[in-house]
């Protein structure tokens, strides 16, 4: 029988841990068969770590992976991926915002030969201001890094152990771990579910950790900032010919005399604006390659709690 990992991401989840769990316990665990529960915590500082210790005392297939420190999402989900011992593995937010039975789904998708299966938002009951801002990332991907981007997005997703190989094997920092799933390939599908708006706690998906998502993917997936800074450069060089073809032409002409400071003033200025946005793309890219050339971890595992059954297999096999 084939055996089925649940990655959950943990960042300031006490109050929704344990309601998560009771919900899967109670729709899909008991139809999964052989399953292990594989939570992260991504250096909370609450007590989540506490509450997950009480969820593995509930049930034997639950394995605790705690972080040194707060890496982000993604390395979170790495982390787990990288302790997980099923034949395929699927992430589940901690939030509640997605029906339980959504992994049931994922795992038929997968049982018919998808390697890799995205769980994909048809609707979201969230505010508009977030659905437009999120609509628009997804359009900017679609168009300038990935076209196979779902339009709704997709955060929670089903990987076959193949394709759990080939991502540990990336090792990808400062990058978009959903975009390096649709980049490896592989056949995959989709399964469409509606994303509920929170309801318990609040969200720690601030506005500078979106940003920094937008940053990574164009840096770490797209040639269109360097394809940008190149055709502003053209486009400066063309507009600056014609200005200066523009003051001869009056000036021998007509005889109008070259004058307007506030003008020039404006015009340099302007120029120095998009050179220091180019210089600072090109900064982008530059630490981005001294922090890959560092070869630091994209995250370090302070402690990790096994499953019972695991631990008794373990024991077994050393005597």
């Amino acid at each position: 029988m084939s055996r089925i990992s649940i990655i959950i991401p943990v960042y300031y989840n006490s109050d929704t841990l344990m309601m998560l769990y009771e919900d899967m316990k109670e729709k899909i665990l008991t139809t999964l068969g052989d399953y292990e529960i594989v939570m992260v915590d991504d250096g909370s500082g609450d007590d989540s770590f506490s509450v997950m210790e009480r969820v593995r005392e509930r049930d034997e297939n639950v394995k605790l992976v705690r972080l040194s420190r707060n890496f982000g999402e993604h390395a979170a989900i790495l982390a787990g991926l990288s302790v997980c011992t099923g034949d395929c593995a699927v992430t589940k937010q901690a939030d509640l915002q997605e029906d339980s039975e959504l992994i049931v789904q994922l795992y038929d998708k997968w049982k018919e030969g998808n390697k890799v299966v995205l769980a994909v938002r048809a609707e979201r009951d969230e505010p508009a201001i977030k659905k437009f801002f999120a609509n628009l990332y997804y359009s900017i991907v679609r168009k300038t890094i990935d076209e196979k981007m779902p339009k709704g997005g997709f955060d929670c997703y089903l990987l076959d152990r193949q394709a759990i190989e080939v991502l540990l094997k990336l090792d990808e920092k400062n990058s978009s771990l959903s975009l390096q799933v649709l980049w490896i390939g592989f056949k995959s599908d989709m399964v469409y579910f509606h994303r509920k708006d929170r309801e318990v706690g609040s969200s720690r998906w601030t506005f500078s950790k979106k940003f920094k998502l937008v940053v990574d993917s164009m840096m770490s997936f797209s040639y269109f900032p360097i394809k940008f800074m190149s055709g502003m450069g053209v486009v400066m060089a063309i507009l600056a010919f014609i200005w200066i073809l523009e003051v001869l032409i009056e000036y021998f002409a007509i005889g109008t005399p070259v004058k307007g400071w506030s003008t020039l003033m404006c015009l340099v200025l302007f120029s120095s604006g998009v050179i220091l946005l180019m210089l600072g793309v090109l900064g982008e890219y530059l630490w981005r390659t001294l922090d890959a050339t560092r070869n630091r971890p994209v995250f370090i595992i302070d402690k990790v709690v096994k499953e019972r059954r695991a631990q008794k297999d373990d024991k077994g096999a050393s005597l």
